[in-house]
């Protein structure tokens, strides 16, 4: 009985001891950095301080000394960062674009992820299917206007605005008004339709309703 009664005790104190040692570690770790960072800084400015702060605990502005370190190595690292990231990702860029036939491609995929990139979007309503360059071939456009205008009184049925990508350079391409009806709406963001087209047909969206597209097409 005794026995138990020591090894139940032994167990609690073992668990109350993992417990407080990682309270204990980081206490001990705040104190070295204050007492190192603020401990050598506060003596340069104490001796200026108002009389009326001076009686404050060295504590307190250790503490306070060692906050405005923290946040000006932070804010130096992060400027730091910053500036080296462009500087890195400007020189990995030159790279590329020295490459022969790589570089091309770079530049016309950079520039139309720019143009009609995350921030141009919402020129883009929606992704169609287009019958182009003649009946029964099929590419990816974007529709980028249904409204009506003077150009609509012309048209017999409801047209819109697409602009069909051509590939491998997406910047470039046709614009055009085609009858609504002969556009396949598609499910797929603007962003995947983007995707689809920068990789010519080698990068698809998953869609869990394949069925839906075959019957789309015959309704074409």
């Amino acid at each position: 009985m005794p026995s138990s009664r020591f090894t139940s005790l032994r167990n609690a104190f073992l668990t109350g001891l993992v417990l407080v040692a990682p309270l204990v570690a980081t206490v001990w770790v705040l104190r070295l950095i204050i007492s190192f960072v603020g401990g050598s800084i506060t003596p340069l400015f104490l001796p200026y301080l108002p009389e009326m702060l001076s009686h404050l605990p060295s504590l307190v502005w250790d503490v306070l000394a060692t906050l405005i370190a923290l946040g000006f190595v932070t804010l130096l690292g992060y400027v730091s960062h910053l500036f080296l990231g462009q500087f890195v990702g400007a020189l990995g860029e030159r790279l590329i674009q020295g490459i022969p036939g790589i570089g091309g491609f770079y530049n016309s995929v950079k520039q139309f992820i720019e143009t009609f990139g995350a921030k141009d979007r919402t020129q883009f309503s929606k992704v169609v299917l287009v019958q182009f360059p003649r009946p029964g071939a099929y590419t990816i456009g974007f529709v980028t206007n249904t409204g009506q205008g003077e150009l609509h009184t012309h048209f017999k049925n409801d047209h819109w605005a697409v602009f069909v990508p051509t590939c491998p350079s997406p910047v470039n391409g046709f614009f055009m008004y085609l009858p609504a009806m002969e556009l396949i709406e598609l499910d797929m963001s603007v962003g995947d339709g983007m995707k689809t087209v920068i990789s010519c047909g080698a990068v698809l969206p998953t869609w869990n309703d394949p069925a839906a597209a075959k019957a789309a097409l015959k309704k074409n």
